[in-house]
């Protein structure tokens, strides 16, 4: 028979088993999903279907071809799981209505100074006794008389519910990525309520038992490092962690340790191998009844698997636990006749379980590491030094994830390598071990337990103790600028040059393909220029000034007593993303916690920034009074401040500093928290007001504010609020917004646009370059 008329598709046995399952299959499967990230809405799910239908016909032919079909696949699967995570949100109708939901407790409770803070899964959810459509995972917080909650409970509770919504500012945390990956589905807080009680507890539950051993431990051990550190390490308890743990752990370059991730896992595998090849040793003739690399496959996935319930089966755990059982049923299936094989097979059942893991840093960096270390060690038949071995992985880990880690973290450790050089083996074969061991002989027996669990602690502290004075290096911790993608392809490129194998030429050249990641996506300014930021801080006020020399930052956020800090969360990462090394001058415009509140923690990342404020005496930094009539100049712009006057009179919000930043006819007026008393008398101190003026709204939009008056004064082209999504106080107040609507005032308000960027100059208006959450606009993103 002639051989071009044989049928040109293959058999569904051939295609699963002999094309599915090869890195080429893996790569376009996992373009397919990546592809879908890059979208701003998801299309219908008919599109879904017809092109999973069409990817599937064309990665039956025996054609090159076939590769761009499983692209279409990976992408069809993916673009129906994101449709239908997405789905599953809260709908905008029962947004801040009551609901009563019953459900259970996962994961531990977090017990903060101020509510304590849970995942629930909703079983039935009612609203004024009619059942409403809710599935999946609530985040909530109890804050008044919350009861002791206890994992695995069972509870029916008065909810108030809003959708997955973050901030959104340069270089800031994408909380709705991570909700859509996390499958939460809604945020919100348990209502006062007589009817809220707990029906009982899962007879069952892992989670009990992780919190029992981290009592265990926190009593054995008492309040300190040690403790927080070991439960964290060995059973995924990182809300255990303070914000000095976390910052020695991210200068040392040791976060890998801390997220239980495949290392852990494999570790806990491989123990059971030893037992099970030590079992061999005893009684050989075992392995005449049962095949050796049967039963050492099932005990190594069923010791890995324990520990992965004892760790919380986070989703990393689960992601980590998926990988290391591909990688064993392919080896005992002989599919996987080169390690890139069997890390294409555990790439495919991932994808295959949960597409929407690519968008975590964690799958990057677990498979991209595992890749880097394949490639650069795999075929090398040496044999070294142990400790020349582990040197060699770190250097190469360190360098090929360098990219990665600029682009999810923008930031990289430089003293990482040397740091897990001593925590890896100190850590795995030691403390990691010892402590798993301790903790459960407690359950049995406390007095044998206890001494073993002061031993893990005893070598806890002893690395502790190297690791804070190694991040106290100078240098430590280096931060980089936000990278465009372009920039990352190159480093990415750049770090394969630099690992290439000796005598290959032009190597060198890998550090000028790395070079830009060190520059700012941001065009820069000219003298006379000048940017502002106003950042999304919720229910509070940040902003960023900058020339093309100096900064100011204007407000810091707030700081809650949970402990979460907007200076933290929102301006530091900010000014890294930036790439600003300086802060020339902060102004807190008065002593409320939603604008001051974040000054430490901004202090803290770039020491000595003189500080002024309205209300020195109530901020929590020292700070000079601020005072009407001081002015200065920064490359070609000008900066002066009209408010408070001597003899400070005014209290609380009307003595904030209110400042301008002027260049030709295009000014930016800074008014804080001023009420309609003042608003006359600094209207009249900002004469000759310029014609292009762009003002930052009093008071968050409050009727306090913004009288029709001081509008009128102004006539701003722009009006900026920063206020929180569906904040209670109702900013801004819908009789100011129509005051300035009525103004000609193009108003952007954070709630709705994320931060805002304006850049103005001497001879041009004011424009908007960018709104973050308009501008950046991923599909998970409302």
């Amino acid at each position: 028979m002639d051989e071009s008329l044989r049928p040109r598709l293959r058999s569904p046995a051939k295609f699963v088993l002999v094309d599915l399952f090869t890195p080429a299959a893996a790569l376009a499967l996992l373009a397919g999903a990546l592809a879908v990230q890059a979208l701003t809405a998801l299309p219908s799910r008919w599109v879904d279907l017809a092109t999973g239908i069409a990817g599937l016909c064309v990665a039956m032919l025996r054609s090159r071809w076939r590769w761009l079909g499983l692209l279409l696949l990976g992408a069809a699967w993916t673009l129906l799981r994101a449709d239908l995570a997405l789905s599953q949100r809260l709908p905008v109708a029962l947004e801040g209505e009551d609901l009563v939901v019953t459900g259970a407790i996962v994961g531990l409770p977090r017990v903060q100074d101020d509510s304590t803070r849970f995942d629930f899964a909703v079983k039935t959810a009612e609203k004024d006794g009619a059942t409403v459509a809710l599935v999946g995972v609530l985040r909530l917080s109890w804050y008044q008389h919350a009861p002791e909650l206890q994992a695995c409970s069972q509870w029916r509770l008065r909810l108030r519910l809003k959708r997955p919504r973050g901030m959104v500012n340069p270089g800031g945390f994408d909380f709705e990525r991570y909700a859509l990956e996390q499958g939460i589905v809604a945020t919100g807080y348990v209502r006062e309520d007589s009817d809220n009680a707990s029906s009982g507890s899962d007879a069952v539950c892992v989670d009990r038992l992780r919190m029992r051993i981290g009592q265990d431990i926190a009593s054995t051990l008492g309040p300190g490092p040690a403790a927080d550190l070991l439960r964290a390490l060995a059973f995924g308890d990182q809300h255990a962690m303070d914000e000095h743990e976390w910052a020695v752990a991210r200068a040392t370059g040791i976060p890998h340790l801390i997220a239980i991730s495949g290392l852990h896992i494999a570790l806990f595998a491989s123990f059971g191998v030893f037992l099970v090849r030590g079992l061999w040793k005893l009684v050989p003739r075992l392995t005449l009844r049962w095949p050796a690399p049967l039963i050492e496959a099932l005990v190594s996935l069923l010791f890995g698997t324990v520990y992965a319930m004892l760790a919380g089966f986070g989703l990393p755990t689960r992601r980590a636990l998926v990988m290391i059982a591909a990688l064993l049923i392919a080896n005992l299936a002989r599919r996987a006749r080169a390690p890139a094989q069997g890390l294409a097979l555990a790439a495919i059942a991932l994808l295959a379980w949960n597409p929407l893991c690519v968008l975590s840093a964690g799958f990057w960096l677990s498979f991209v590491g595992v890749g880097w270390l394949m490639l650069c060690l795999g075929g090398s038949t040496r044999r070294r030094a142990w400790w020349r071995e582990l040197a060699t992985a770190q250097g190469v880990a360190s360098l090929g994830l360098l990219p990665l880690s600029i682009w999810f973290f923008g930031q990289s450790s430089l003293i990482g390598p040397l740091a897990n050089l001593v925590a890896v083996p100190w850590i795995c074969f030691l403390v990691l071990p010892l402590t798993v061991l301790a903790s459960l002989i407690v359950l049995i027996a406390p007095a044998l337990g206890a001494p073993l669990l002061q031993v893990a602690g005893w070598a806890m502290q002893a690395l502790w103790w190297v690791l804070e004075r190694m991040a106290s290096w100078p240098g430590s911790l280096w931060f980089f600028p936000e990278p465009a993608p372009w920039a990352l392809v190159l480093a990415m490129l750049g770090a394969l040059c630099l690992l290439l194998p000796r005598g290959v030429p032009a190597r060198a050249l890998g550090l000028l393909l790395l070079l830009p990641l060190l520059w700012p996506a941001r065009a820069p300014l000219a003298d006379g220029e000048f940017e502002t930021y106003m950042l999304d801080v919720g229910q509070g006020l940040a902003m960023v000034v900058r020339t093309r020399e100096h900064t100011l930052v204007y407000d810091a956020g707030a700081r809650y007593p949970s402990g979460f800090d907007l200076g933290d969360a929102a301006v530091v990462p900010t000014l890294h993303a930036l790439g600003i090394t300086r802060v020339d001058r902060m102004i807190l415009s008065h002593g409320d916690n939603d604008h001051a509140g974040g000054a430490p923690a901004i202090l803290a990342a770039y020491p000595a920034i003189p500080v002024e404020s309205g209300e020195p005496e109530r901020v929590q930094v020292p700070a000079a009074q601020c005072l009407a009539g001081e002015t200065w100049s920064w490359n070609g712009v000008v900066f002066g401040i009209v408010h408070p006057h001597l003899p400070l009179s005014e209290r609380d919000n009307d003595r904030c500093c209110v400042i301008y930043v002027r260049s030709g006819d295009s000014e930016l007026v800074l008014s804080g928290d001023i009420t309609s008393a003042v608003e006359g008398e600094v209207a009249a101190a900002l004469v000759p007001i310029a014609p292009l003026l762009v003002l930052q709204v009093p008071h968050h939009g409050s009727k306090t504010s913004s009288e029709a008056g001081f509008i009128e004064a102004l006539r701003p082209a722009y009006a900026l609020v920063s206020a929180g999504y569906r904040n209670h106080f109702n900013h801004p107040n819908p009789v100011v917004v129509a005051r300035y609507a009525e103004a000609g005032a193009n108003l952007a308000n954070t709630a709705q646009s994320g931060f805002v960027d304006m850049r103005f100059s001497a001879d041009a208006p004011p424009q908007i370059i960018e709104r973050g959450r308009i501008d950046r606009h991923p599909y998970w993103r409302e």
